[in-house]
């Protein structure tokens, strides 16, 4: 593995540290719901970063199943925001 994907990783996982804690600290419901968001970004990305230095291909449907999970995802969360005033 090349220095190059390492640091990639490297940095992923420390940013992945810094959304759990908010995703445990997150004072309001909208806060945790932008950090799960996050966190499903970082493991497409972390699992990109993987394919690229591996050159195996057979996780591309799997990025691409994450990719759209975490649209709806966020879909969902905007129509919950807009329906419920108090997780503002």
């Amino acid at each position: 593995m090349n220095a190059v994907a390492v640091v990639a990783l490297a940095l992923l996982s420390a940013a992945a540290l810094l959304v759990l804690v908010r995703l445990v600290r997150g004072p309001r419901a909208l806060d945790r719901i932008v950090a799960v968001e996050v966190l499903v970004t970082l493991i497409v990305a972390g699992t990109c970063v993987a394919v690229a230095v591996w050159e195996y291909t057979a996780f591309v449907p799997v990025l691409i199943v994450l990719a759209l999970l975490g649209f709806i995802g966020s879909m969902a969360a905007a129509r919950l925001v807009e329906e419920r005033k108090d997780l503002r």
